[in-house]
């Protein structure tokens, strides 16, 4: 009888147990779940980096003009370096001024100023414009790929190789949605790069006085609130492709769609996930290298302490309502002595989520700080007299 018992409730632990298991599964699957069109997509929040939704992130396929999101990066670093201006002026060539696709039709053999043809690569997604800025820093588009190529090495896009500076197809050339949405946040990291992405009409004169219409083909800029940025693809390879950016508030996203399968499809599914992300994320700044976060002791030094700050800010990215323990413990290196130059290193500040630490970021002085002068530390020694 005992064994019988026994075996009955081990009976009615069972069923509840499997109960409990429906029930959990069955409030899963009543959760919204996103899904995109296209090949593949990614959701990443700009400040902090972390993807909010991926889907065949690390697929490699071919994005089209999303290409050229790397010429108008190394355009921008010419101008940076001080090799390049604005207002500089290239000469066209027939190769430049030949390529198919979309073009803003420039004239071979004239002047054009690297402000028209940044303007109509970010704007127009011009083939031409692109190949004449390639060939105006490498020479040649050839050796200005190499330069694409390294430049993407550099940067961590390991499933990204480059064939051309437009993106009309070509084998071989290819990326993934994961390493577009890097090369966008790198590429809006230069302001300048929002002069241009947020013009929705204006027109190119050519030397000539003939004009073009350069208008963007980013329609979101115009229809999506919060939309300030963006680069677009379109080949019967590639199909339709999109990496655009918005923001809202604190919080801007990165949202990248590729192998849509029509124009309209691509702003629909993009559109989906910047709203998914500002609907269900918000985005905290739990770090500001512009304001102190304590002050070091420094030794041999007349100033007797400095302000110390993070090296960087640090952002965090959660769902909505959801608590998450964030801890930050500072740790001073021992005996900071002068003399210190600015941006030295005096200590680490550890940031810890529940307990783990997450992020490692170094305490920096933002000041010189000159050694104290044997006159000056005999005469403190003779006022403590």
């Amino acid at each position: 009888m005992k064994k019988l018992i026994i075996g009955i409730c081990c009976g009615i632990m069972c069923i509840v147990c499997a109960l409990s298991c429906v029930r959990i599964e069955s409030v899963a699957a009543e959760e919204p779940e996103l899904s995109i069109k296209g090949k593949s997509a990614i959701l990443v929040d700009f400040d902090s980096g972390n993807v909010l939704f991926e889907q065949n992130a690390d697929e490699k396929v071919q994005v089209a003009s999303i290409v050229k999101l790397m010429t108008t990066l190394l355009t921008f670093e010419e101008i940076d370096a001080g090799r390049l201006t604005l207002s500089e002026k290239l000469t066209t060539t027939e190769n430049a001024s030949g390529m198919g696709g979309s073009q803003v039709f420039i004239d071979p053999y004239v002047d054009y100023t690297i402000d028209e043809m940044l303007k109509s690569v970010i704007v127009a997604s011009a083939n031409d414009a692109s190949v004449a800025l390639a060939e105006k820093i490498s020479g040649t588009e050839e050796a200005f790929v190499k330069k694409m190529n390294q430049r993407a090495k550099e940067l961590g896009l390991t499933n990204t190789v480059y064939a051309n500076a437009s993106g009309l197809p070509e084998p071989g050339q290819h990326s993934t949605a994961r390493d577009v949405a890097k090369l966008t946040k790198i590429v809006m990291s230069h302001k300048r790069y929002f002069d241009y992405s947020t013009i929705w009409m204006d027109k190119l004169v050519h030397p000539s006085g003939r004009e073009t219409d350069v208008v963007n083909t980013n329609k979101l800029i115009r229809y999506f609130k919060g939309c300030d940025g963006g680069k677009t693809g379109s080949t019967d390879e590639a199909g339709y492709c999109l990496s655009a950016t918005a923001k809202r508030g604190n919080m801007r996203l990165i949202g990248v769609v590729l192998g849509a399968k029509s124009a309209n499809e691509r702003f629909n599914e993009t559109s989906k996930l910047l709203n998914f992300g500002f609907a269900n994320f918000e985005n905290k700044q739990l770090v500001s290298c512009e304001n102190p976060l304590t002050n070091a002791e420094i030794l041999k030094s007349k100033t007797k302490e400095a302000p110390v700050y993070a090296s960087e800010n640090f952002f965090v990215v959660s769902r909505k309502g959801e608590k998450s323990n964030y801890e930050m413990s500072i740790e001073l290196n021992d005996k900071i002595k002068a003399p210190l130059a600015s941006n030295n290193v005096v200590g680490t500040l550890k940031i810890s989520k529940d307990g783990v630490i997450i992020r490692e970021i170094n305490l920096v002085v933002l000041q010189n700080i000159n050694a104290i002068t044997y006159g000056e530390s005999l005469k403190e020694i003779i006022s403590r007299w």
